[in-house]
């Protein structure tokens, strides 16, 4: 829906199971889903690890988990945002335009818009020439004041009007090679193995600074909230709620399936 028919879902082994049997009879006919596991032993052929490890690999792993079940442009999402139907159908339209194999895409917010009243926030902010991303530099404390909207970290301030990265990247299939590449050398260097992690906006931004990609910038024009902070939780449900009081989710989100 809204311009795309493949849903893959990465998440723990022991949660694959649960959730493929509870989404697969709630999806629309049509509506293709994969549920995989991201493992510490998934590696690039010739690599091992050998040490001891908990947690995973990193984002970027976790989209290479993909890797056999995606052969057309897709789009990565954190699972636990909300990030509005524009959202989605801009970054349709975007690929369908065409633009390339090395055209690679970022759905930014408005700084504002992504705010948390109960405290500072991490965000992503993009620099770029026109439309095209050149950089994205994390602010790590960013917060409405009164007499501004600050990054305490940096002492910079901002109008508010600025575009964030809230993680909702177009890419492009040619991206799992260079995760593989990223994992061969993250691995090989054997610093921090413990506990290291491969980002996928960092991926993606070296992918940007060697000229393998190009990244547009592409407006939302939708609403994103999350959970940075627990007393947040009951603002994302009020939203929630007034979303389906005005007739933008059914109640209850899914239709009873019969036999």
């Amino acid at each position: 829906q809204n311009g795309f028919d493949h849903i893959v879902v990465i998440t723990q082994k022991d949660n694959v199971d649960f959730l493929r049997d509870y989404l697969s009879p709630k999806l629309p006919a049509g509506i293709k889903l994969n549920v995989l596991a991201q493992q510490l032993d998934d590696l690039p052929s010739g690599i091992q690890f050998n040490g001891e490890r908990v947690k995973p690999w990193g984002t970027a792993h976790a989209v290479w988990t993909a890797r056999e079940v995606i052969d057309a442009p897709f789009v990565v999402i954190n699972a636990d945002d909300y990030y509005g139907q524009n959202a989605y159908q801009n970054a349709a339209r975007f690929i369908k335009s065409k633009e390339g194999t090395n055209s690679f895409g970022l759905v930014a917010y408005t700084l504002r818009d992504t705010l948390s009243e109960y405290g500072s926030v991490s965000r992503g902010v993009c620099e770029r020439q026109g439309d095209q991303l050149v950089s994205v530099v994390e602010r790590t404390k960013i917060e409405e004041q009164e007499n501004g909207i600050m990054d305490t970290d940096s002492g910079l301030s901002f109008t508010g009007d600025e575009l964030v990265s809230m993680n909702f990247w177009v890419c492009q299939p040619t991206l799992f090679d260079q995760i593989t590449e990223d994992l061969q050398r993250f691995i090989a260097k054997g610093e921090n193995l413990e506990g290291g992690e491969v980002y996928l906006p960092f991926v993606i931004q070296a992918m940007l600074m060697n000229n393998l990609a190009q990244v547009k910038v592409i407006p939302s024009e939708s609403l994103w909230f999350g959970v940075t902070y627990l007393d947040d939780k009951e603002k994302a449900m009020a939203k929630l709620q007034e979303m389906t009081n005005s007739g933008g989710y059914p109640s209850p989100l899914w239709p009873t399936v019969t036999a």
